[in-house]
């Protein structure tokens, strides 16, 4: 009798999956599916084709993938490898707390080119994929300006405290904050565009606004007072390396893929205003796929013209990770992170080390994610184009999401080193 295991049925989305068949003919070629739905109806798919061992077994974690969406032994390749039927779709989870992502397994008895619905599968296992536990608490907030959702560990605390910011999608992005909650971090979610009574669109990045939101986590009483750390990708990166820089509430910082200076939108803060460095829209350029690459679309931070826009990192309290994406094709990521870490160097500073990502694309999410090659860009109308190998990519989130979290424990627990 075949038969499909996969354990933990249910899991938070970071902890990987055991996958094993058995009971098939010796040397049995197979294919292993797996889909998803979203909570806006889109479909997620992937399929590899194995061939059992002599037993008539086979087990994802050692034995390699012939074919299929991956090559070889990737025993969480069947996930991060799901790509969208509709195009540009970006998988995001809405309702952390609630409701899981519903991963569904099919094994088949040969190699199954197409989907096909009038094929009854073997074998079929369903999974629950959550991105929170039932002992998190989330607390809307409301508060002055501040818009945002924090999520409180289990205990009593005083836990570290930590800011997540995204970038140029706007809203409310919750699933990485709730996630990491679930690992012991008190985290805030924070909007600043698109999202309830805020702005829209992102005319100008107001600091103080971000200060706002640093003193009130700073304010609860289970978070710790040492400081708090700032979690940021993308725009939401450039944003958090100026929290870093100007915000004394900041102790230790995480600078995904973004930039060392201020671009589209001037920054203000107090009395201060930086100016944003030009971009060139005549430097975008046109994938394949029809997604726009923005990588050559700013202005040099290293232009004499430009250096009022170029934060000074070398005035920040804390440490900066900087995670690089090899294969970012939407910033010159890498390049902005060795300009800020010569920065810091040349003013006498060792608070900054970058992790580099060779072939991994812009979006570097939550482990076992779908990679994401491209997806669709509201204030842009159109898709853009984030890069990325898959196999490398999703390597690099599972490889980061280690490192972000020693990071912030490193320095944000009392017992952190001196810089």
């Amino acid at each position: 009798m075949i038969q499909l295991t996969a354990t933990p049925a249910s899991a938070l989305m970071d902890e990987p999956v055991h996958i094993r068949v058995t009971g098939l003919p010796p040397l049995q070629i197979v294919t292993l599916m797996a889909s998803l739905k979203d909570e806006m109806g889109n479909v997620y798919r992937s399929k590899a084709f194995f061939k059992a061992n002599e037993a008539g077994e086979l087990d994802l974690e050692q034995d390699p993938a012939c074919g299929g969406d991956y090559v070889g032994v990737h025993p969480m390749g069947l996930f991060w490898s799901m790509k969208s039927e509709r195009p540009f779709c970006r998988l995001i989870k809405r309702d952390v707390m609630n409701s899981p992502f519903w991963v569904t397994l099919d094994l088949y008895d040969s190699v199954c080119l197409q989907d096909s619905v009038t094929l009854q599968p073997r074998a079929r296992q369903t999974l629950q994929r959550w991105f929170s536990v039932p002992e998190v608490q989330r607390v809307q907030i409301r508060e002055g300006r501040v818009r945002g959702a924090l999520f409180l560990p289990p205990g009593e605390g005083p836990f570290p405290g930590i800011i997540d910011l995204f970038g140029g999608i706007g809203g409310l992005v919750e699933f990485r904050a709730s996630l990491l909650a679930a690992r012991g971090f008190a985290m805030m979610a924070l909007a600043y565009f698109a999202y309830e009574d805020l702005p829209s669109q992102l005319q100008e990045v107001d600091l103080d606004y971000f200060e706002e939101a640093a003193n009130l986590l700073l304010a609860n009483p289970k978070i710790q007072k040492q400081g708090i750390g700032v979690l940021s990708i993308s725009k939401g990166a450039e944003v958090g390396l100026a929290m870093a820089c100007y915000l004394k509430q900041v102790a230790a910082t995480v600078w995904i893929n973004g930039t060392n200076a201020i671009f589209e939108s001037p920054l203000k803060y107090r009395d201060m205003v930086m100016t944003p460095i030009p971009s060139f829209p005549e430097r975008v350029q046109m994938d394949v796929s029809g997604a726009v690459r923005l990588r050559h679309y700013k202005g040099d931070p290293r232009d004499k013209l430009n250096q009022q826009s170029v934060l000074p990192v070398e005035k920040a309290r804390g440490p900066i990770l900087f995670i690089v994406s090899g294969d970012d094709e939407c910033f010159n990521s890498r390049e902005y992170a060795e300009q800020a870490l010569d920065q810091l160097r040349s003013h006498g500073r060792r608070s900054g080390r970058m992790l580099v990502y060779q072939r991994a694309g812009h979006l570097l999410e939550t482990p076992h994610a779908p990679s994401c090659y491209a997806s669709w860009n509201q204030s842009l109308s159109a898709p853009v184009l984030w890069g990325g190998d898959r196999i490398a990519h999703g390597a690099a989130q599972e490889r980061s999401w280690a490192e972000i979290q020693k990071f912030f424990r490193q320095h944000l627990l009392p017992t952190r080193g001196k810089i």
